[in-house]
């Protein structure tokens, strides 16, 4: 029997229930742990019940101006969201009597608002207040794979149910073959977000075509590159997209479990990512007879300890087999010969998370997205000399300059440009003079670039290349397999 009516009905009696209260919600991923993120919900919780105030708390994800972390954004019922900036956990008792209690956004403190997303033409914007739609770094966005970062409770997954998750899932088992949805991912032109840009429904149909019993479908999220911190952030803040988007590539592929690897050491990726498989598996989106579909298929989080080289497929395999993460001599390759000696296919979390809106919307939607055969969407990780760092997913496709110097502010203190270290510290290196370039695959690597792991570390003038050269060095020595 499908159970998909009455888990969607649930879904929106729950959101339609809780949107009657004051909605607070603090980003506390890893960026805004390491602002002080924790002592804010604290400090909140505190203001909330000496003041007798009734409202939610939300522990959410990214919403990716991490320079402004810790971030806290206030909704009350109906109304826009408004976001407090770096904020202080002392002024948590004056927030939540003017703007929770009192309904007044307290406007020297608020770094601006975003709409209600059924906002009409006789919405009035707070006064004082910028929209937030507007800013840089989000004015140049199409979020598909984030598209719920920040938004929602990681931990709730009836909210990712209310807002259109594992619908994907849902339509692929009741209205699509296996080999409908290889064909989705086909037509969207999509392609292995992590590093080498393989296409991904190519990929696929290695394994599809393989008629063992036991198949497995891997995500590989042991990211290790400074500067690089979008798939953690997938997983800190939806982790229900990765999980939904592993379950459509069991699907399509005839694979019989998934694998989550994960570094040792990210709690915050690992708990979230744990809690998703756990609660999926609850409602029966996971296991045995999934939505009555007569299709089986399991999830397990696991650990890959602290090596930089178990990033790499085989390697990764090694390690959750206990062995050394060391790479394995090909052939035979995954496909063929992979984890247990079974037929595997390993594919990047950004790859993954993009899978449940593709079969939503239609290959032919992705692929309208980007730029050639470079199709969709790329999440940047922006650090370094930026006036404003944090993570954005862009069309593929748009100029390079352009992120920098408006979706990123340009270079802090009016300084210049030196170089960009870009795709991780193995990727490579653009100096100021190569940066008008259009994010796309190919352009990148004619350019000695990668888009890569998606970090773009930009360096002032001031910045020895030396230096920079020793510690990429460095890097590699510590974390060479040998």
């Amino acid at each position: 029997m499908n159970q998909w009516p009455e888990l969607e009905a649930e879904a929106a009696r729950r959101w339609d229930a809780e949107s009657m209260r004051p909605w607070l919600r603090v980003g506390t991923a890893l960026c805004g742990q390491a602002a002080g993120s924790d002592a804010v919900v604290a400090a909140l919780k505190d203001a909330l019940q000496s003041q007798d105030v009734d409202a939610r708390i939300s522990e959410v994800g990214c919403i990716g101006l991490c320079y402004a972390e810790p971030l806290l954004d206030v909704q009350l019922p109906g109304g826009p969201r408004v976001f407090y900036g770096n904020f202080d956990p002392e002024q948590a008792a004056k927030v939540v009597s003017a703007h929770v209690a009192g309904g007044q956004p307290v406007e020297e403190l608020a770094l601006g608002y975003l709409a209600p997303e059924n906002a009409g033409d006789d919405f009035v914007p707070p006064p004082g207040l910028r929209d937030l739609a507007l800013h840089p770094m989000r004015a140049w966005e199409n979020r598909i794979a984030l598209r719920n970062a920040g938004n929602i409770d990681p931990l709730d997954i009836y909210q990712y149910i209310a807002t259109g998750g594992y619908r994907a899932l849902n339509r692929a088992l009741l209205e699509m073959t296996p080999e409908d949805a290889l064909q989705q991912v086909n037509e969207s032109g999509l392609r292995g977000r992590g590093g080498a840009a393989f296409p991904t429904a190519t990929k696929w149909r290695f394994l599809a075509g393989n008629p063992s019993r036991d198949k497995y479908v891997l995500c590989n999220c042991e990211e290790g590159d400074p500067g690089a911190f979008n798939d953690k952030a997938i997983l800190e803040s939806d982790p229900h997209t990765l999980v939904e988007g592993v379950i459509l590539a069991g699907y399509a592929t005839g694979a019989s479990r998934g694998y989550i690897f994960i570094r040792h050491g990210h709690d915050g990726p690992i708990d979230r990512c744990r809690a998703a498989v756990r609660q999926a598996q609850e409602l029966g989106l996971l296991g045995e007879d999934i939505l009555g579909s007569g299709f089986s298929f399991d999830v397990e989080v696991a650990l890959t300890g602290d090596s930089y080289v178990a990033g790499e497929e085989s390697a990764l395999m090694e390690a959750i087999e206990g062995k050394r993460a060391m790479p394995r001599f090909r052939p035979p390759f995954p496909a063929q010969v992979g984890l247990f000696g079974k037929p595997t296919n390993i594919n990047n979390v950004k790859t993954l998370a993009y899978v449940p809106e593709i079969v939503s919307k239609g290959g032919e939607w992705f692929a309208s997205i980007g730029h050639e055969r470079s199709t969709g969407t790329a999440i940047l990780c922006l650090s370094g000399a930026l006036n404003y760092t944090g993570m954005m997913e862009v069309p593929l496709g748009i100029n390079l300059k352009d992120v920098l110097y408006d979706a990123a502010g340009g270079i802090r203190g009016g300084k210049e440009l030196k170089f960009l270290q870009t795709g991780g510290p193995l990727g490579g290196v653009l100096g100021a003079d190569n940066v008008d370039i259009l994010l796309d695959f190919e352009i990148l690597r004619n350019a000695g670039a990668i888009l890569g792991s998606g970090g773009i570390i930009a360096a002032d003038e001031d910045t020895c290349v030396v230096d920079l050269t020793r510690a990429l060095v460095a890097f590699w020595q510590n974390v060479s397999s040998g």
